[in-house]
């Protein structure tokens, strides 16, 4: 397996709230990526990101490699470790009144011997790339997907509405916060990108698939939508990360 993740402010932010990390569990065949995006202000949001990240990644990893059995429930590894992320930053938020109401959206992908889970929450997003197509798997948590879901816009008007920025759950704003998990098959040579709003706001999907099938590996197609998305002034923190199986 094969990972690279890369992060940029954009062409306008003044900080990157945004916060990424890939953990590889050679031992185990097993590869841990996440993606957060803070929101909260400019200390807050990066805090917030990060805290969960880490959290996530450690209590995760943790679980993993301190299970004996031959099926380990990678699934309510990862729920518990989301739980985990969402406490720590909820925490934070109460502690201290300059952390108030911060919050950050979590997707995160973890390759397992031949399985493969998917959670998120929030509206950062993971992509599965494959020779003939691009598919969003995680279905965002924002105002303007209920929107799209009860008929009252359609996904491209989503796309450019004023609101598709508000986001309907993320970690560290309740004592509790839901997610979602999905369980795509991955063949060899396939890809999984996880990545910003800040990179579905300035790249249309088929703009991503064409970096992709000029860029088959995670690091050159990393960095090309990265060049994409800067030369277009990216108005948001910009983050990719792709796991090739």
């Amino acid at each position: 397996m094969n990972s690279f993740g890369i992060t940029d402010r954009g062409a306008v932010r003044r900080d990157n709230q945004d916060s990424f990390l890939v953990e590889r569990l050679d031992e185990r065949e097993c590869v841990i990526a996440v993606l957060c995006d803070g929101m909260g202000g400019e200390k807050a949001g990066n805090i917030a990101s990060d805290l969960a990240a880490k959290t996530y990644v450690s209590e995760l990893k943790e679980k993993i490699l301190s299970n004996t059995s031959r099926k380990p429930d990678i699934k309510a590894m990862m729920e518990y470790a989301c739980d985990a992320a969402n406490h720590m930053v909820y925490s934070y938020s109460c502690f201290d009144t300059d952390y108030t109401g911060m919050g950050t959206t979590l997707v995160s992908a973890v390759i397992y011997g031949e399985r493969v889970w998917i959670l998120n929450v929030g509206d950062s997003r993971c992509y599965k790339l494959t020779r003939k197509r691009i598919t969003q798997v995680t279905k965002d948590h924002s105002l303007v997907q209920d929107m799209v879901d009860r008929g009252e816009i359609s996904p491209e008007q989503a796309r450019w509405h004023p609101r598709r920025n508000v986001i309907t759950r993320a970690l560290g704003v309740n004592e509790l916060v839901p997610c979602d998990i999905f369980t795509p098959k991955l063949q060899r040579g396939e890809m999984l990108m996880l990545c910003s709003d800040g990179l579905t706001n300035t790249l249309e999907d088929q703009e991503i698939f064409a970096a992709y099938r000029k860029n088959p590996d995670p690091l050159s197609l990393s960095r090309s939508l990265m060049d994409e998305a800067l030369k277009r002034e990216a108005r948001d923190n910009v983050t990719i990360v792709v796991v090739s199986k």
